[in-house]
């Protein structure tokens, strides 16, 4: 069963696509560079125990800096990873964000703003491995990172709109798979 963490007033759920569009002001961000603690982000989502691959193909309307949406997988709100498409520049960027109290981030960014992205997070035991395709074909790892030994998780798909006004994100193909 999916919930919500910080329900969007706008979504759908139409065959096997979701439709969100994010509100302003909203982030997952913890005390790194900027200070701030922001865990408004929007965040659809259901507990998981064990390891699992969780994938979506994520299309994104971004406009403003720091519109982002993909794959999180959270323990609670110190401890949480995040990735998947963010605006920086004018491009989009492959981004991950992995957080132990303090978020970290990482970017790459890919030629000429795609129209859609598979993202992939795959947990063995401790490690997690963040993937990315352009095809849905090759993937390309992005990053491996320690996030907890808790054996039960939230995993789902997320998106905020730290600087903007909000942008309409689609989530396609979304699925989980215990492993």
């Amino acid at each position: 069963m999916m919930k919500w963490l910080n329900e969007p007033p706008n979504w759908k759920i139409q065959n096997n696509t979701i439709e969100v569009t994010s509100t302003q002001n909203t982030d997952f961000w913890r005390k790194t560079c900027y200070g701030y603690i922001r865990d408004s982000g929007h965040f659809y989502y259901q507990r998981l125990t064990g390891d699992f691959v969780a994938e979506v193909k994520v299309s994104g309307k971004y406009q403003d800096l720091y519109d982002q949406a993909g794959l999180m997988v959270r323990l609670d709100e110190t401890n949480w990873l995040k990735c998947g498409i963010e605006l920086v520049e004018g491009m989009q960027q492959i981004s991950a964000v992995v957080t132990r109290d303090y978020s970290d981030w990482s970017i790459v960014r890919i030629p000429d703003n795609p129209a859609s992205i598979w993202m992939q997070i795959t947990r063995k035991g401790s490690a997690m491995e963040i993937y990315y395709s352009l095809d849905h074909q090759q993937y390309t790892m992005l990053r491996m990172a320690y996030l907890t030994l808790a054996e039960t998780v939230d995993v789902g798909i997320m998106c905020a709109s730290p600087e903007g006004e909000g942008f309409v994100t689609v989530f396609e193909e979304f699925s989980i798979q215990s492993c």
